[in-house]
């Protein structure tokens, strides 16, 4: 195979390779596959060498494999990743700023990750990338009025999935013609045939309102004949000082600091992935919580405890922004319009994650190669392992870590309102769920029955 590309007689770039991919604990049996993605790619080139690949040339390879049935769609992603690393890390070249391949391959939701099979999709009378692809310039106008108005990216992602199964449901109906009838008909479905949680019901609900009223300009809102499903009430997984120690110690490097961060600070999941140095205020010991939920800023404390750590960490990050810079690298995403406003605050260090990931990507938005923050998914399984290595009871996630908190702010005598506000909570209502999670909502209250 390599007597076909002179430059890899030595097969120095596959060496190189799979050391990177080694160093970031990728999946050992994914790591063949993403060196015989890139051997593919090179055999493309009919005997140009690597270096001298142009972006047309990873996007035509892409394209043809998308074109191919017989490859699934993870499999283009991960050729996709695999060139995205040989042309930024191994062979850099000067394009790679704008990756020519368009980065969103997504076709599934989190509510719905079973779609996949071919059984899930036997209810659909076409593959919702298939009807996506159909009304594209639907989905271009619900993309533009969703970004207009300043919805997250996680929003779009999923007011889009959901339209796109939507519209595969009850296809062939022209979308013009589709109405509240047929809403409430696929609602129907989910809640009895996919026994969908209240929650993801109620999320489909808004993503068809949103889809009928700014797409189609249709407003439904009196004609709807189904009822919103109602949440149930459930009090949250807390776990006491002892467990949170005992958790927090089985956790090794990046994660045991993000962890520490996220219960001595209460943040959510991504509140702290999204961290930027810019934020974090060491002389006041303070870190501020930027574009929370509901877009709302707060301010919440910086542990004594991480502050070393924390530095050493932004130390890491630092060197790891200049590596990127003097590869011509070494932008950001930044929110709203600042990137018109300040279009050099991109490369500018006070804006760069305080937690970067180890690998470039694509940012979908703009199809700029950037470091985002870390995946939440490799945060989420470091906690969930050391939960069970710790043999905690089963749902202690990382969202368990900020309910802890805040309970132990409230045995400790802090004031409801002051942990709503360090919460970020819009309502004292919903912050009210923690004591009844207490021996003591006020006063130690103690049973009748124990007087026997």
């Amino acid at each position: 195979m390599d007597n076909l590309i002179p430059e890899l007689n030595t097969n120095a770039i596959w060496e190189r390779m799979k050391s990177l991919l080694e160093e970031r604990k990728t999946n050992p049996t994914a790591i063949p596959w993403m060196i015989n993605w890139v051997k593919s790619f090179a055999r493309e080139l009919n005997g140009r060498p690597l270096k001298d690949a142009r972006p047309e040339d990873v996007r035509g390879f892409i394209d043809k494999l998308n074109a191919n049935t017989s490859i699934k769609l993870y499999q283009i992603k991960q050729a996709n990743e695999a060139l995205l690393i040989l042309f930024s890390e191994i062979l850099p070249c000067d394009w790679i700023g704008n990756w020519p391949v368009k980065a969103d391959f997504t076709t599934t939701s989190p509510s719905e990750s079973s779609s996949n099979s071919s059984s899930s999709l036997t209810i659909y009378k076409l593959h919702p990338e298939e009807c996506a692809s159909l009304h594209a310039d639907l989905f271009e106008k619900l993309r533009n009025v969703v970004r207009t108005l300043h919805y997250s990216v996680r929003t779009e992602k999923a007011y889009s999935d959901w339209v796109k199964r939507f519209l595969a449901f009850h296809h062939p109906i022209a979308p013009q013609k589709l109405s509240s009838h047929h809403i409430s008909e696929f609602l129907e479905f989910l809640a009895v045939q996919r026994h969908v949680s209240a929650s993801t019901q109620n999320q489909t609900l808004n993503a068809l309102s949103f889809f009928f009223k700014n797409v189609l300009n249709i407003d439904i809102t009196d004609q709807l004949n189904f009822a919103r499903a109602k949440k149930p009430l459930r009090l949250p997984v807390v776990l006491s000082r002892e467990q949170v120690k005992d958790l927090l110690a089985r956790l090794e490097g990046i994660y045991a600091l993000l962890a520490g961060i996220t219960y001595g600070t209460g943040m959510r999941l991504m509140e702290c992935l999204r961290l930027r140095v810019k934020d974090i205020n060491f002389s006041g010991n303070a870190i501020i919580v930027r574009q929370g939920k509901g877009a709302k800023d707060r301010v919440t404390p910086l542990p004594a405890k991480y502050k070393e750590a924390l530095r050493c960490q932004l130390e890491s990050a630092e060197k790891l922004h200049r590596e990127d810079l003097a590869r011509g690298l070494g932008e950001t995403s930044l929110p709203d319009a600042l990137a018109t406003k300040y279009p050099s605050a991109a490369k500018e260090w006070p804006w760069q994650y305080a937690f970067p990931s180890d690998r470039l990507s694509v940012d979908p938005s703009s199809n700029t190669v950037r470091r985002h923050h870390i995946h939440e998914n490799s945060f989420q399984k470091a906690v969930k392992k050391a939960a069970q290595s710790a043999g905690l009871p089963s749902g202690v996630s990382i969202h368990t870590l900020r309910h802890s908190f805040a309970t132990h702010l409230l045995e400790a005598g802090y004031d409801i309102r002051t942990v709503q506000e360090l919460l970020g909570h819009s309502d004292v209502s919903t912050t009210m769920i923690y004591t009844h999670v207490l021996n003591r909502p006020g006063i130690k209250i103690k049973s009748p029955v124990d007087d026997f």
